[in-house]
């Protein structure tokens, strides 16, 4: 039998992780400017977590999610999305008591049974921040810019900021019912899936991808139409200090985004050059999440970054380099393997990457060894070099040659790279 990978879940081969690296390192330098702090949760939850927060008619939780039971019978489920997850942190550990405005931030894999395409995988990560304790529209416009700020750093071009508002509880329910009545009078033109949908959860007919829905949605009512004086005025303050920190944006009233726990600010930066996955990152407000899982009524405010996606446009762009040796040690011989093996060792206590061959070949073994692995340089000793006290050190780049002593060879190369 041939074990491969399950469909949908990838390898990240060693060319590939310099990207990785990259964008990881990236976020956590924008994510400690804006003052957020690591939590790291676990990828199982209980199954209700996620049906009650992300919302019960919701694809994710009605397709999508990977749910097994324990020998109790409950359900527990690989978590589809990260904001759930640090919710319940927050609430099950008190972090609200330790300080009432609390930016936590996580990377790591999330898991959804989805029809794998390019950016889409069953198996995928997330780069997530949530913003706790605070209604105000800065909170909302500095959340935004700080996921506006780290494409920058990454040198993505072209990326467009979708904005719009769901509302409140208070104004929702007026343009839910113009909503349904208009997707009654088409419901012959509706996919099976929306025809539920425009019954028991309406908002969500936006997100349909099937052609005939999008027609439909193109001319229903925007909720922007429908929003209190609180919430269009809370908008309007979001959408100012954008313009004010330079950050365009573009409303789009047809936004609504997946998950059922939004309420007014939502927002998603989209891009042109993956196909049907255009969106590379999302979020927005969702002020009654924490008390719906049992904490206080603390308002929030957080988005996700679709790593595979973003390391899609950065390769685009052209790969990292990929790492490679400070130093190889071709030791030729019993004696001068047995010194150079004392001195990579110390080297590597330094923190370079020193390679050295091993076993009985000879000079030109070794030397493409240390040319397949890239190395910077390579130090050539053999028994001759020993007795002389001196070695050849050549550059892999130049081809260049000199001569190093061997008597303080790790204080030598302390500073050299």
């Amino acid at each position: 039998m041939e074990f491969r990978t399950i469909k949908g879940f990838k390898d990240i081969l060693p060319h590939e992780v310099g990207n990785w690296q990259f964008l990881e390192s990236e976020a956590r330098k924008v994510f400690h400017a804006f003052g957020y702090r690591e939590i790291r949760t676990p990828i199982l939850e209980w199954t209700e977590l996620f049906s009650r927060s992300i919302g019960q008619e919701t694809d994710i939780v009605s397709k999508e999610m990977y749910t097994l039971t324990d020998s109790r019978g409950r359900g527990m489920t690989l978590r589809p999305e990260a904001t759930a997850s640090v919710v319940r942190a927050y609430i099950q550990e008190g972090l609200y008591r330790k300080n009432p405005l609390q930016k936590l931030y996580c990377i790591g894999p999330m898991f959804r049974h989805e029809r794998p395409q390019k950016g889409r995988f069953r198996q995928f990560h997330q780069l997530d921040a949530e913003f706790f304790g605070d209604p105000g529209p800065e909170s909302d416009a500095e959340t935004i810019i700080m996921a506006m700020r780290l494409f920058e750093r990454l040198g993505l071009e072209g990326l467009v900021l979708n904005l719009n508002s769901l509302g409140c509880p208070g104004c929702r329910p007026g343009f839910r019912e113009k909503l349904t009545a208009y997707l009654a009078e088409r419901s012959d033109a509706l996919c099976g899936d929306c025809r539920r949908r425009s019954e028991t959860n309406p908002l969500r007919v936006f997100d349909c991808k099937v052609p005939g829905c999008g027609e439909v949605m193109a001319e229903a009512p925007a909720i922007t139409g429908s929003l209190c004086g609180e919430c269009r005025d809370h908008f309007a303050a979001v959408s100012a200090c954008l313009e004010r920190a330079g950050v365009p944006f573009v409303l789009n009233p047809r936004l609504v985004r997946g998950l059922d726990y939004y309420n007014r600010t939502t927002f998603e930066v989209q891009t042109d050059r993956l196909g049907a996955q255009n969106a590379v990152a999302g979020g927005g407000r969702y002020d009654g999440l924490v008390k719906l899982l049992g904490g206080p009524d603390h308002p929030a405010i957080g988005f996700a970054v679709g790593v595979e996606r973003v390391i899609a446009l950065l390769e685009e762009k052209g790969a990292r380099a990929t790492p490679r040796p400070d130093l190889f040690v071709a030791a030729i011989g019993p004696a001068a393997r047995d010194a150079a093996f004392g001195w990579v060792m110390d080297l590597r206590a330094l923190g370079l990457w020193v390679e050295m061959g091993y076993g009985t070949g000879g000079l030109k073994s070794r030397m493409k060894r240390a040319d397949r692995l890239g190395a910077r340089k390579v130090l050539i000793v053999g028994d001759d070099e020993l007795a002389s006290g001196k070695a050849v050190l050549r550059d892999m780049g130049t081809g260049d040659q000199e001569t190093v002593p061997l008597s303080d060879i790790v204080n030598y190369f302390k500073g050299a790279f």
